[in-house]
């Protein structure tokens, strides 16, 4: 009976729409099935996101997770480990990295954590209680990537993580799916008719994107081309607890009409095709994974300057910078381009270029399964394979 190939235990707050979520599902659809299997562990839960796992023999768990230290969790964790037995455990972010140790105690031979970037409460890396976390969690793991390389540098100038431990691992964008308008596709789903200027936004909504400040740019835009008030408006796709807040701010403004607020789809890459212009005001990213979405969609981004967001958007060639938190800068990047549609077209087929270059799908699905390959090796879980397997 032909053995089963190495599980991989992937550990995540919770599974839903956003984009490490996105990438994480990608890579379990699209890595060879003969080479590991996987199965996802939710701190908390799991939404109808996880449909679109198409991988079969997928498992789903979820812990629910109380607020706080949740001492329980570990307990539960453990006991999930030792049943499924995996080869290796991949959590990510600050918020599965703690669970080292149990994954230690559990038997798992192979240890990852990867940074996708931070959260509101910390978006520059400065939390002592945090970073103290990190420090102790380090002999635990046998890799710390990170998907920027500012995160990486952060890494080793702040954590201290050796070289021998660290990785950068970019994100990968599926440009088949992602692609710009062509003619006969369909109208693009949402509300805006033909004439219309559409700046969009896709992302969770809270506080580390800070859709708040791109909705005031908005509006500030409005006043700053009355010639094309009439014709501008603004998606914001995406579901989250400040939804509600945003929705009323946009009444407030008397905006209902002007902005788009759908929450949650699944229809991204048809939306991003009735877009002019991509936006992102986000106080923290890593490789902001809606803008490579975005770019490959041949869209100009017009985004703040913060973690490895001007990696990927280089000023004045595939989109515009400008600081977080300041409405007024942001408002003066998207007047660019809407006074200026020739320069909107250039920079965005400018970065769809560059997206083709730099952040191919099969790329990044193949840097990770070299990443597993390579520790398993280390740990002489497996033999090493005879060539790369992607699907």
């Amino acid at each position: 009976m032909q053995e089963a190939p190495p599980l991989v235990v992937h550990l995540i707050y919770r599974l839903d729409f956003g984009g490490l979520e996105s990438l994480l599902v990608e890579r379990i659809n699209r890595m060879c099935a003969t080479r590991y299997r996987h199965a996802v562990v939710c701190l908390t839960d799991y939404t109808a996101f996880a449909d679109k796992i198409r991988r079969q023999g997928v498992t789903l768990h979820a812990l629910h997770k109380q607020p706080g230290l949740s001492p329980g969790t570990h307990l539960a964790l453990w006991s999930l480990l030792r049943r499924l037995n995996p080869t290796i455990i991949h959590t990510y972010n600050l918020s599965a990295i703690e669970y080292a140790p149990v994954a230690l105690l559990a038997g798992v031979p192979v240890r990852i954590n990867g940074a996708h970037g931070r959260d509101h409460h910390d978006p520059h890396g400065l939390n002592a209680r945090h970073n103290l976390l990190r420090r102790l969690m380090l002999p635990f793991y046998d890799c710390y990537y990170a998907n920027s390389a500012a995160m990486v540098k952060w890494h080793s100038d702040v954590i201290g993580v050796p070289s021998a431990k660290s990785r950068l691992l970019s994100n990968g964008i599926d440009t088949a799916r992602f692609r710009p308008r062509e003619h006969g596709d369909a109208p693009a789903p949402g509300p805006f008719g033909d004439g219309c200027i559409v700046i969009g936004s896709v992302g969770r909504i809270q506080q580390v994107k800070d859709h708040a400040t791109l909705l005031e740019a908005f509006i500030l835009l409005r006043q700053q081309l009355p010639e094309q008030r009439a014709r501008l408006r603004l998606a914001i796709v995406g579901d989250g607890p400040l939804l509600p807040a945003l929705r009323a701010r946009a009444a407030q403004a008397g905006l209902e009409r002007e902005v788009w607020l759908p929450g949650s789809r699944a229809d991204v890459a048809e939306i991003l095709r009735g877009f002019h212009v991509f936006a992102m005001a986000s106080i923290a990213e890593g490789t902001p994974g809606a803008a490579l979405e975005a770019m490959a969609s041949a869209l100009p981004v017009a985004a703040t300057r913060v973690g490895g967001i001007p990696e990927v958007i280089e000023d004045g060639v595939t989109g515009a910078l400008a600081p977080p938190s300041d409405p007024q800068a942001l408002a003066d990047a998207l007047a660019r381009y809407v006074a200026a549609p020739g320069l909107a077209a250039q920079h965005g087929q400018a970065g769809r270029a560059r997206v083709l270059r730099h952040y191919a799908m099969d790329a990044m699905v193949a840097a990770y399964l070299g990443l597993y390959d390579q520790l398993c090796e280390q740990k002489h879980q497996t033999r090493k394979p005879e060539k790369t397997c992607v699907e």
